[in-house]
């Protein structure tokens, strides 16, 4: 009798831990930016899987020249996050199988308050248009705007980030970077591969004068939430990146320059970005304003022994520079489809240079989505056409299939 008393106890005891344990550590997997969540601890602790995969199709044919047929992995991410509550502390490692080199963010961050969140490594910055930082799944077309492409490229930098926000009805976000200018994995691929020249510095200030966003609407350009009033998002960023040897300041070791002693003498590379976006009942509207432009010129030469001096326009050759701007609108029904267009212009400083990195060019682009489960599940198509100047023009098709987990 004794030993069933025992036994029962002891099976009582297991029942009670068990209930406990399940109360307290949950898993669970969406169709979402969580994927495959394991929560500890009554949600104190998190540790999140998740990714996405983009399956595409697109075409280009280029005046003059026959027609280039694409079907591959247009992206292929995975994502490892996770966050301490009490600690404050959270971080992210993110890469892409389908690039060369797949890591793309690796950064931990800590909130001390509520307003302030610091965050040291790899990580997406906010010093470029609204447009570039959006996350790759989270594009109103299939691939970014041409202005993101020139004046970017994935988008990423190595540093550290400071960011604030401040208010409820009127929202103020002020924000600041100090990064190592070389863009992603800057110290090279090994010891003997450095860091070129001194740090990028900027900043980033968004204010929303109708108040806040619904939540995680503002961190994509279509309206999927159908705002019920009208929200305003403006911004403007600016950095300076001392010291390029990159076309936009995201690597190094493309070029170098020299003084008249033949020691390098690499220029400083700014670039300043507005943007405006507008969200009402599906709508959406987004205009991007770049700059890029270069200063510390003066008596720079091509080549190691200074005999040949870099003529003014001739930088446009290694750097982006010049203005552009690209104006984006689309509507998504409460159904999920939705209808975009775009246009954009690129205006290169010095138009005369026909080798100038940022052509004189016009584009159009219309895209149809549908969004199957909000934007885990879509199929995307855009076509896109694009006019130089100088006379060529090239047209852009692609259907880009979407799955989020």
């Amino acid at each position: 009798m004794r030993k069933f008393v025992y036994l029962s106890l002891l099976i009582y005891a297991y029942n009670v831990s068990a209930q406990e344990t399940d109360a307290t550590n949950t898993s669970a997997f969406q169709l979402d930016d969580k994927g495959l969540n394991f929560s500890f601890n009554e949600g104190d602790y998190e540790f999140n899987i998740n990714g996405f995969i983009q399956p595409s199709m697109s075409f280009e044919k280029t005046k003059g020249q026959e027609s280039i047929s694409k079907f591959n992995a247009k992206r292929t991410f995975f994502m490892v996050s996770g966050k301490a509550a009490k600690e404050k502390i959270s971080f992210l490692i993110q890469t892409d199988f389908s690039l060369s080199q797949p890591l793309l963010d690796a950064w931990i961050a800590y909130q001390p308050y509520s307003w302030l969140t610091l965050t040291g490594g790899q990580k997406q910055s906010f010093l470029n248009n609204r447009e570039m930082i959006y996350r790759e799944d989270k594009l109103q077309f299939t691939d970014r705007s041409r202005v993101s492409q020139l004046y970017n490229r994935t988008g990423r930098e190595f540093g550290l980030f400071i960011e604030t926000k401040f208010g409820e009805k009127f929202g103020i976000a002020p924000q600041l970077a100090i990064t190592s200018g070389d863009g992603r994995n800057s110290f090279g691929s090994d010891s003997r591969d450095s860091d070129l020249g001194g740090l990028k510095i900027g900043g980033r200030l968004d204010i929303y004068p109708l108040g806040y966003f619904t939540p995680n609407n503002d961190k994509y350009t279509a309206d999927l939430a159908h705002e019920k009033t009208i929200k305003v998002l403006a911004g403007v960023a600016a950095s300076k990146n001392k010291g390029v040897s990159n076309a936009v300041g995201e690597g190094h070791g493309d070029f170098l320059f020299y003084d008249t002693n033949g020691k390098t003498n690499l220029v400083d590379y700014s670039q300043v970005f507005s943007d405006i976006l507008i969200k009402y009942k599906g709508f959406s509207f987004l205009a991007e304003y770049a700059n890029a432009s270069v200063s510390n010129i003066n008596m720079t030469f091509i080549d190691e022994t200074a005999t040949t001096i870099l003529a003014p326009q001739q930088i446009s050759n290694y750097l982006v520079v010049g203005d552009s701007y690209s104006l984006q609108a689309g509507y998504v029904t409460t159904k999920g489809l939705s209808f975009d267009v775009r246009y954009e212009n690129t205006q290169p400083e010095f138009k005369t240079n026909n080798n100038s990195l940022l052509p004189d060019a016009n584009s159009f682009t219309f895209g149809i989505t549908k969004y199957v489960k909000q934007n885990n599940i879509k199929i995307q198509a855009a076509l896109t056409t694009v006019d130089y100047n100088i006379g060529e023009s090239a047209t852009l098709g692609e259907i880009v299939v979407q799955i989020g987990f």
